[in-house]
């Protein structure tokens, strides 16, 4: 019910909000905030840093994800279709005499990232040491 005010001839309600309690609460809200933000810690997110290795591989197999999950294996020049569960022995024979062989995954826009991390998976599982994502960078 709004406020009555009696000014000379008759009663009339005053059309305006109170803003008093809504300022004590923005108050008491700022000294919480002003409070509460020295005592929070900022959280550090170490990053993934992209540079040259210190030595670059000496052999390096493709293994390209296509469409309907196929897989390629790319050494060299060579290019030979393999399956998901032969993938591993496949690399592993290729890698047999480097010293410091390296693996690149790329795959096909429309493969599901679930198919490139078991591929990922089987590899890290037969002891392959370096495996890394070929990236295609947007203009």
């Amino acid at each position: 019910m709004p406020a009555m005010v009696s000014r000379g001839r008759g009663r009339r309600a005053i059309n305006e909000i109170n803003m008093v309690p809504f300022i004590d609460v923005m108050l008491v809200l700022l000294i919480i905030f002003m409070v509460t933000a020295p005592l929070i810690s900022p959280s550090m997110i170490d990053l993934p840093s992209v540079g040259k290795a210190a030595k670059q591989p000496d052999m390096v197999v493709q293994i390209v994800i296509g469409k309907g999950e196929t897989l390629e294996l790319k050494i060299q020049d060579k290019t030979s279709r393999t399956t998901l569960k032969d993938v591993a022995a496949a690399v592993n024979r290729a890698q047999a005499g480097a010293s410091n062989p390296a693996v690149v995954i790329s795959a096909d826009r429309s493969v599901k990232y679930e198919v490139v991390v078991k591929v990922i998976d089987i590899l890290q599982r037969a002891g392959v040491q370096r495996v890394g994502l070929s990236v295609q960078l947007a203009n």
